[in-house]
């Protein structure tokens, strides 16, 4: 066993009867600097944002700004800044990386195929994501299982075998009635486009707004049979996303 499969053992049975809370709490107790929220800005991000501010006066955030972001995500970085009086490290792709595929393949690309969709998603989130990682030991994400076909599977705690850290999760057994619940019962910022009928907020002209009944991503890459939406921020090397038992 190695040892990041170790961390993530250990750390599963310290935490199996955790609540959301209490693991954020241990998490940042285990680890201190050596964690961060990597936050889409999403309202799930928001939850843990605020269960992060209740522990740590500056919790390290950091979310990604891939030059095609709606104006509201940067109006929730302003609210969310001026109501918990922090920080969050805004992450940039690499110029000339992007300058080379608009170039070539045009600025919208990613409506031509899914690996074109996919090389875009590499540019400018993948690759800023993994230049942010390589300064972690774990990383804490808004994950829910019941966000799409593509993460039924998902644990709390799990070994993230592409960047070599502890990934948490701790909302992924959480409903959207349970966001949503304490979101309200906070009064935390959040993005307006969820009162908009977008469930699933990432970059302008790869989301929509989702129909009632729709699944919570439908709106994300919408011309995509639904296994392939993933960007490949939370996919493991074989294309799928990581399950405990797979993994230990």
């Amino acid at each position: 066993m190695s040892e990041l499969e170790t961390d993530v053992q250990e750390l599963l049975e310290e935490t199996r009867s955790q609540s959301a809370e209490e693991l954020v709490q241990t998490v940042l107790a285990r680890f201190g600097e050596r964690v961060a929220l990597a936050s889409s800005l999403g309202v799930e991000d928001q939850v843990l944002t605020d269960m992060m501010c209740q522990t740590v006066a500056q919790p390290k955030i950091f979310t990604l700004d891939t030059g095609r972001l709606p104006q509201e995500t940067f109006e929730v970085i302003e609210g969310t800044r001026e109501k918990y009086g922090i920080e969050i490290e805004i992450i940039f792709p690499e110029r000339d990386q992007v300058e080379h595929m608009v170039r070539t393949q045009g600025p919208n690309l990613f409506y031509e195929g899914v690996a074109q969709r996919k090389e875009c998603c590499r540019i400018r989130k993948i690759e800023p994501l993994r230049r942010r990682l390589d300064a972690l030991d774990a990383w804490i994400c808004g994950l829910r299982s019941e966000q799409s076909t593509t993460r039924t599977e998902l644990d709390r705690v799990e070994a993230d075998e592409t960047f070599g850290l502890v990934k948490i999760s701790p909302l992924a057994d959480w409903s959207t009635d349970d966001v949503w619940e304490y979101v309200k019962a906070r009064d935390i910022p959040y993005n307006v486009l969820h009162d908009r009928g977008y469930p699933s907020i990432g970059c302008a002209p790869c989301t929509r707004a989702v129909e009632p009944g729709q699944d919570l991503r439908a709106g994300r890459w919408w011309w995509e049979i639904p296994e392939q939406k993933e960007c490949g921020l939370h996919l493991r090397p074989d294309g799928k996303l990581g399950r405990r038992e797979d993994i230990l």
